[in-house]
């Protein structure tokens, strides 16, 4: 049973009748089993007069977190350790790197550099780093920041002329943890005071760990000294999972939640084959099926996954065969190579030559525009690229469209002459 407490008794007759329905739909989601909803009044509430009950009592006041010596702290979550994070292929290269940082932050790879696209687990490991640091040394000056709360700190900062102390906060830090730093590419003001940051922690000797969804030299309107600053110490990247990872990232969640028993492994199975995109995803899906299951008071399968899951299996089915898009992306290849005079083979290779990066590119474009194609699958076609150098490809691509009539129209005729063939 989960007690609730009200201000007075029509407070809790009347969430009774509004609440009590939905919440108790709610317990399996959050407790693993079900619960009942049961509201109170409050006792501390029953001594206070009629009119107090508007004003709050001193002990509801909220202080924020003391740690020694000034420490700035987001918000971390307890969940987000290196025990609750489910090491694969895609992103064993990655914890190896926040390990060592964790054990000797400041010392080995310095900047550590995170990229990967979104929902892979890169705040986790960011924030993992965190903890693991805060629990041998409680007192080390940890900051914890998104490069949007950076930015609007700059801009605060400047409009109430306190600059000074902005530029004391943060580069007296231990550890600055910088969330997104993609998002830094333009903001020339945010750059400079980033810039001079970055140079007060490095060169105390003192640990920076930032995150992106792609690597530094392709984050755009990044300036040249930020870019090389990045690449100094270790650069890591965080790919998608395969079938083996996600479903072992399923039943870690399962465990973590005291939710074995619940989620049949068949069930786990379905779900890993048919959410593929990212981990967020992922748990995403396990959440929307307990809750269907559970207001449906029947227990979880795999007939209530499909009809849970209906949009994620109708979206999987809808797609062509995997020997269907292989051929489709064979098309694209060799109709792409032919209009710009070079061989397929050359489009799959690591060649960086004009000659090839363009008509590779486009290819790139038309495999995700016309087939849907995942940017890890559409790296893997081209010589086992990465997900951001795929972003990058169908940038340019999108921005070459709109600047020149002729390629424009070079990219539609292939276009055209594919769906033709469909």
């Amino acid at each position: 049973m989960l007690v609730l407490t009200a201000p007075d008794q029509w407070s809790v007759e009347w969430n009774e009748s509004k609440h009590t329905q939905a919440l108790e739909a709610l317990g399996p989601v959050c407790f693993g089993h079900p619960i009942s909803i049961s509201f109170r009044v409050e006792q501390e509430r029953l001594k206070r007069s009629q009119m107090d009950l508007f004003a709050p009592a001193n002990s509801a006041s909220i202080t924020p977190q003391q740690r020694p010596q000034s420490v700035t702290v987001g918000v971390l979550s307890k969940r987000y350790t290196f025990s609750e994070f489910v090491i694969g292929r895609s992103n064993e290269l990655a914890v190896a790197a926040a390990t060592a940082v964790s054990q000797a932050p400041g010392k080995t790879y310095n900047p550590l550099f995170i990229y990967g696209a979104t929902g892979l687990g890169k705040t986790h490991l960011m924030q993992a780093i965190a903890h693991e640091i805060l629990a041998k040394n409680p007192s080390c000056r940890t900051t914890f920041i998104s490069t949007e709360q950076f930015t609007n700190d700059v801009i605060t900062s400047i409009a109430k002329r306190a600059m000074p102390d902005f530029r004391r906060r943060y580069r007296e830090t231990d550890l600055l943890l910088v969330d997104d730093v993609h998002f830094l590419g333009g903001k020339e003001a945010t750059q400079e005071e980033f810039f001079h940051t970055f140079n007060a922690i490095y060169e105390a000797g003192r640990q920076v760990v930032v995150t992106s969804d792609r690597p530094p030299s392709e984050i755009p309107r990044l300036e040249s000294r930020l870019v090389s600053r990045f690449e100094w110490g270790m650069v890591a990247d965080i790919a998608q999972p395969d079938l083996e990872h996600r479903i072992a990232i399923l039943r870690q969640k399962a465990r973590a939640d005291r939710l074995e028993q619940a989620i049949p492994d068949d069930v786990i199975e379905f779900v890993a084959n048919h959410v593929q995109a990212n981990v967020r995803e992922l748990e995403g899906s396990i959440i929307k099926l307990l809750a269907y299951a559970s207001l449906r008071n029947r227990p979880v399968s795999l007939d209530i996954a499909r009809e849970a899951l209906r949009d994620k299996v109708r979206t999987h089915e809808s797609r062509p065969a995997r020997s269907s898009r292989h051929d489709r992306l064979r098309s694209i290849q060799q109709r792409v190579a032919t209009e710009w005079g070079v061989s397929v083979e050359g489009l799959q290779a690591k060649s960086r030559t004009r000659a090839v990066t363009v008509p590779r590119q486009v290819a790139m474009y038309l495999s995700r525009e016309l087939l849907g194609l995942q940017l890890v699958e559409i790296g893997g076609a081209f010589g086992g690229r990465d997900h951001s150098t795929v972003i990058h490809s169908l940038d340019r691509v999108s921005s070459m469209i709109k600047e020149s009539v002729e390629f424009r129209g070079r990219v539609e005729k292939i276009r055209d002459s594919l769906r033709n063939d469909t």
